[in-house]
């Protein structure tokens, strides 16, 4: 069984201000996170010195973190690369399943 998505708050928002054909890309992106997250275009992998907070390439300059639970993908933010410096501080949400 695929895993669902769940999106926070702070996703949503920042989904919402990127250019039209980033969002068509991240879309992309996600449909494959749950068909198959070993696809080489998300290169999903872990955010080093995070616990838990993983990182997917939507193109060269944007990505997406999440973190990854027994049922869903909890997607945190999303926006140019910056974003992973700015997450790479904090902490993993720790969703409850």
């Amino acid at each position: 069984m695929a895993k669902k998505l769940i999106f926070s708050e702070t996703f949503k928002k920042c989904y919402k201000k990127l250019p039209e054909k980033i969002q068509e890309k991240t879309d992309k992106q996600l449909r494959f996170l749950i068909d198959n997250p070993t696809h080489p275009s998300l290169n999903l992998h872990i955010i080093q010195g995070t616990g838990g907070i993983w990182e997917g390439y939507i193109d060269r300059f944007y990505r997406f973190t999440c973190e990854i639970g027994k049922a869903a993908y909890y997607l945190r933010v999303v926006g140019p690369h910056k974003i992973i410096d700015l997450e790479a501080k904090r902490k993993p949400l720790k969703f409850k399943e």
